[in-house]
């Protein structure tokens, strides 16, 4: 309709400024634009409401309104010789659009009508070549010149109306099916990019020049990028510095032409600590076989390198298992013999001199031996573990008693203790959970050593969304430390840089942590001292049978 205005508003300007037709006509073209303009407006307001009865009715009302002005403008024009018969066909058509085939006849009818009647009105009033019709005539009276003049143009009407709703069904055919096409094309283009943003991989595509096409949510995660910063850059370039193992590896895939499965890199994270990616790069192709780029999927493998480290340490232990036994057998039965000997000759004998000090060096290390035989039956055939309800401020309390006196630790030794509450239950052997305390709060004593500082058992709850809460209980000391290169490895059975020390103290409390379904993290920032935490799941105080107790801090340093 708004083409319709614009085509009637150029005729209209032609006729007044061009032609110089009659004022009357002026008239007639000017309401015919301004029904059209109000037609349009009032049309566009009841689709908007969706009021389609009153809607269609008065697209009805235009179109017989419309079908009378262009019979008037006709008429007025010389009817059978009037240059304005045409603007019929835009009826005709704008019709089609609307209506079926049996509306668009109607329609068409209409307007064969208007047109024969006032071709009829002036042949009667005003003749044509000099013959008036006399009276009663008809159309059908005339010449056979008008006759089939307008027979004709009744015929283009019902032709162009036949051809003009042909047309606009199979637009109408196509225009749905282009609709629905393009209404599936967005749905799978939609369930598509939901499921690879949302995949828990990292995805990324990068086109045969190197320039980053797409990015997933989990690539962000892991590289510690934006899918704003990355996408339409160079991979060598965003990927510099600390993804530089990444950039290397996705150019040489683009370099080689050659898919690469599956390879490990490391990268490094936003806090300075190399992380393990795990990484498949395929190449894309196109329909002539030329390659388009490639596609990357990666992951963290962090905790499949823990879980990884964890397994070789259970086979290790198998292992170890096997030969405490043997161990068992064949030295502590000896030495409990050897042992007791010594003891009834260092009764028996009167030794003096280099003797004395022999008979007393052989006590001390046979008491030593014995001490590492029975750390490494302990590392290696932990007994089998009482779980119960301990209760955990209690129990570091217990240790910290221990521990003053125990021969590592000195006066110049300053021992801290927290707890965000006062009182806190865990799942676990108190004998147990005793022994890895003492094991990390002697090491602690011996990192000290004579020049003192500071030890510190602090307790917190750690909140998790979706999970378990946790208990952490953390023992640090203010000592130097322990190196990097010498972090990954405490952990390990015989692995030790303290003199005299069995390598094992450690590893029992990876185990015993091991047999709490808890875990074990180190932190030791170079000449800030060590921090261990350890994990424990929480048991509620309502669990307990118990009365729930307020939380209280407690904390205290002496």
């Amino acid at each position: 309709m708004p083409l319709r205005l614009i085509t009637f508003s150029l005729i209209f300007g032609v006729i007044v400024g061009w032609l110089g037709y009659p004022s009357y006509l002026r008239a007639s073209l000017l309401a015919y634009c301004f029904i059209t303009l109000a037609s349009f407006s009032t049309l566009l307001f009841l689709g908007r409401w969706k009021v389609y009865f009153l809607y269609y009715f008065l697209i009805a009302l235009y179109f017989i309104t419309e079908i009378l002005c262009e019979a008037g403008i006709v008429y007025t024009t010389g009817s059978l010789y009037s240059p304005f018969a045409a603007l019929f066909l835009l009826t005709i058509v704008s019709a089609a659009l609307v209506y079926r085939l049996v509306g668009t006849l109607a329609v068409a009818s209409l307007v064969s009508l208007a047109y024969a009647s006032v071709t009829w009105m002036n042949a009667s009033f005003a003749g044509l070549g000099g013959r008036i019709f006399p009276s009663g005539g008809n159309l059908f009276s005339t010449d056979d010149t008008l006759f089939y003049a307008t027979f004709l143009h009744i015929l283009i009407f019902y032709l162009v109306a036949f051809i003009a709703r042909y047309l606009a069904q199979k637009l109408q055919s196509k225009d749905k099916e282009l609709q629905l096409a393009s209404v599936e094309l967005t749905k799978v283009r939609l369930e598509t990019g939901d499921i690879l943003y949302h995949l828990n991989s990292g995805l990324l595509t990068v086109n045969r020049r190197g320039k980053v096409i797409y990015f997933n949510r989990a690539a962000e995660a892991i590289l510690g990028l934006k899918e704003s910063e990355a996408v339409g850059m160079n991979c060598r370039r965003i990927f510099s510095g600390r993804l530089a193992a990444l950039a290397d590896h996705l150019s040489s895939v683009l370099e080689s032409h050659q898919h690469l499965m599956r390879a490990e890199i490391g990268i490094v994270n936003g806090k300075g600590e190399t992380v393990p990616i795990g990484i498949s790069a395929s190449l894309l192709f196109d329909e002539n076989n030329n390659i388009r780029g490639l596609i990357a999927i990666f992951q963290d493998i962090t905790d499949a390198k823990k879980l990884e480290e964890r397994i070789r340490q259970a086979d290790r232990m198998a292992a170890v298992g096997e030969l405490s036994a043997y161990i068992a057998h064949e030295i502590r039965n000896p030495l409990a013999s050897i042992s007791g000997s010594v003891e009834v000759l260092k009764n028996d004998l009167l030794l003096e001199g280099d003797n004395e000090k022999l008979m007393f060096l052989i006590i001390k290390e046979t008491s030593r031996l014995n001490k590492i035989l029975s750390d490494f039956l302990l590392y290696a055939r932990v007994g089998r573990t009482q779980i119960q309800k301990v209760e955990l401020n209690r129990t570091i309390l217990d240790i910290i008693e221990v521990i003053r006196q125990h021969p590592s630790f000195n006066e110049n030794i300053e021992i801290g203790f927290h707890s965000e509450n006062n009182i806190v239950y865990i799942s676990g052997d108190e004998d147990q959970l005793k022994q890895l305390i003492l094991n990390l709060a002697v090491n602690a004593c011996d990192a000290l050593g004579k020049k003192g500082g500071l030890i510190e058992f602090e307790v917190k709850t750690i909140r998790k969304t979706g999970k378990k809460e946790e208990i952490c209980l953390m023992v640090r000391d203010n000592g130097l430390g322990i190196p990097r290169e010498h972090a990954d490895k405490v952990f390990l059975p015989f692995y030790s840089t303290k003199k005299g020390g069995t390598g094992l103290g450690l590893a029992i409390v990876s185990r015993l942590m091991e047999t709490h379904n808890g875990r074990v993290e180190l932190s030791s920032p170079p000449g800030k001292g060590a921090e261990f935490r350890l994990y424990f799941r929480e048991i509620s105080e309502e669990s307990t049978g118990r009365k729930p107790v307020p939380a209280v801090p407690v904390s205290f340093s002496q």
